[in-house]
């Protein structure tokens, strides 16, 4: 019989329950057993390390449509790698690890998590080579190479687009454009896709160049007096600070147009799962658990053409544009951004969307 381990890190996404529930069916099927690790590395770094035994009874399938992780994410200020590099202890902080590992007699352990979990296990991959380690994309930013689609993505669209629906509503009855900030980090996927989704006037996102004059005149010369203005949080603008929402709307202002700003932060982490993450996430599930059937260890599932398969983790880290994280400078950070033939800009473009300074 073989005992799996499970774990989530970083940010909290829709879709992560119906992995762990899925993972516990499929594995269960098999005849194996299925270890949770509480609150990610956070339990890896007590002793006893944090685990409990899953099964239907704790996670029915009723709930596995819930956002946030039945396991949770970790704690604010607890040891993890970020505070263990940023106290000089990362090196007692992943043998800990290792020997909360060996003790749990995993063969296995599923890690869900986003480009910086994902990067981090494969600069750490020591901590698990007495077992096999594979990895399940999720994050609402979709910032991640080798794959199509993350877990959390597809539901953060719906959350941003619903959001974005009700402003519509009373932006027309108030005939002004309301200036709603996107999360995404650096990357601008979530922007551009709930954009169009909502039929934004204009979508501003770091990878594309704007400019305030060129996104002005086309709001003054829409044919309505009222609409939405998506701004992803990882814009910049030269001379100016705070917020990327507060500083286009201060612009707006001054140009005579009226707006107000809105913020819908962690709502868009949040809602039901929608069908498209439960489906990635049950095929996610499926892969990672014939993964370890196949005795694969340090590999990604991944979404492509389609299909799903695994990919190598260093195949991951070596595909992404790599960047030194802010938290853990020695850490090289594999990241995906909005590739300029992104269909869905020139779909944009044709649908009169101001999207930047196209060449």
């Amino acid at each position: 019989m073989k005992k799996i381990g499970i774990m989530t890190t970083g940010g909290d996404c829709s879709g992560l329950n119906t992995v762990i529930q899925r993972v516990v069916r499929g594995a269960n099927l098999r005849g194996w057993q299925v270890w949770g690790i509480l609150d990610g590395t956070d339990g890896l770094s007590v002793t006893p390390p944090a685990v409990i035994q899953l099964n239907d009874m704790l996670l029915p399938i009723e709930n596995a449509r819930l956002a946030g992780s039945f396991l949770h994410n970790g704690r604010v200020h607890a040891l993890n790698f970020e505070t263990a590099a940023e106290t000089g202890k990362l090196k007692s902080f992943n043998k800990k690890l290792r020997q909360s590992l060996k003790m749990l007699n995993f063969d296995a352990l599923i890690l869900i998590g986003g480009n910086g979990s994902l990067s981090l296990a494969w600069a750490n991959r020591d901590i698990y080579s007495d077992l096999q380690l594979i990895c399940i994309p999720k994050t609402i930013d979709m910032d991640m190479p080798l794959t199509a689609r993350t877990i959390g993505f597809d539901t953060a669209v719906q959350q941003l687009t619903s959001y974005c629906d009700q402003l519509m509503l009373t932006a027309r009855s108030h005939h002004r454009w309301f200036v709603v900030q996107a999360m995404g980090r650096d990357c601008g996927m979530l922007a551009l896709y709930a954009g169009v989704a909502a039929g934004a006037a204009a979508i501003l996102i770091p990878e594309i160049k704007f400019d305030v004059d060129s996104l002005i005149k086309h709001i003054k010369k829409s044919t309505t007096d009222y609409g939405i203005i998506i701004v992803a949080e990882g814009i910049s603008l030269r001379g100016h600070s705070g917020r990327p929402a507060d500083m286009i709307a201060r612009k707006l202002t001054a140009a005579g147009i009226v707006n107000r700003t809105a913020f819908p932060e962690h709502t868009q982490r949040a809602g039901d799962t929608v069908a498209s993450d439960r489906i990635l996430a049950t095929r996610f599930a499926d892969c990672a658990l014939d993964a370890i059937e196949n005795n694969e260890t340090y590999v990604m599932t991944a979404l492509e053409c389609g299909d799903v398969h695994t990919v190598a983790l260093s195949d991951f880290v070596a595909a992404g544009d790599c960047e030194h994280d802010p938290k853990v400078p020695e850490l090289l950070t594999s990241n995906a951004y909005v590739a300029h033939d992104e269909p869905l800009l020139q779909v944009a473009y044709d649908m009169g969307v101001y999207i930047g300074e196209r060449k």
